[in-house]
């Protein structure tokens, strides 16, 4: 066997970019997500832009007391996204704990670890979208169980809107919400809309909604 060659430091320490992409968001999820990750590098992620996940600790069945388990979890989650460097917003990827948490406590919960990062939640873009579009009256579509809808509607009723119909399919495992199908999303989409609504409302970031939403909107 020959020597091994010496190793030699290079001389000129190479000039560093101010970040390796543009712009960092960051996604913290649930342990039992499978959706949110895909959804966001199909949608979002891009040569300017990176996501970087963190994910927490979640456990079924989806009831509210479950879904509020997850605050402590928020500082600890947002503290593992790239550590003592800025991000230029975080999404916490939960429409149900968001509504049983509130938006505040949980910008506050993840400020903890990212001072002044712009933080978004599900429900709190729907509602700009929504009033984005002029939307007033709605429908409402989730896969929970009537119980852990109630906040829901609460949600979107305390922030002005008339909502003329709710409808929830009564499943309490996000995991299987995942495995409702794209094109039984549109089935339902249709059903769940009401004449009068402005617009329709689809909750949970474990649905794959995106895949399904060009066919929502031409059903």
């Amino acid at each position: 066997m020959k020597p091994l060659p010496e190793i030699k430091i290079y001389p000129k320490r190479p000039a560093l970019d101010a970040r390796p992409l543009d712009m960092r968001i960051g996604l913290i999820i649930l342990a039992t997500d499978h959706t949110s990750e895909p959804d966001f590098r199909r949608m979002v992620a891009s040569e300017r832009v990176g996501v970087y996940v963190a994910r927490i600790p979640y456990a079924n069945p989806t009831t509210p007391e479950n879904l509020r388990k997850m605050q402590p979890a928020l500082t600890a989650g947002a503290a593992l996204i790239l550590p003592d460097e800025k991000l230029d917003a975080i999404c916490y990827s939960c429409t149900s704990a968001s509504v049983v948490i509130g938006d505040a406590e949980i910008e506050a919960a993840i400020q903890v670890a990212k001072p002044g990062v712009p933080v978004v939640t599900p429900p709190m873009a729907g509602v700009r979208g929504l009033r984005a579009l002029g939307a007033n009256k709605l429908s409402i579509l989730t896969p929970y169980t009537v119980e852990t809808s109630r906040p829901m509607a609460a949600y979107f009723a305390a922030r002005g809107f008339e909502i003329v119909s709710f409808t929830c399919l009564g499943f309490e495992d996000d995991r299987e919400m995942a495995r409702i199908a794209p094109a039984t999303l549109v089935d339902l989409a249709r059903e769940a809309t009401d004449a009068s609504a402005d617009a329709l409302f689809v909750s949970c970031t474990a649905l794959r909604s995106a895949l399904a939403v060009t066919g929502m909107e031409n059903s």
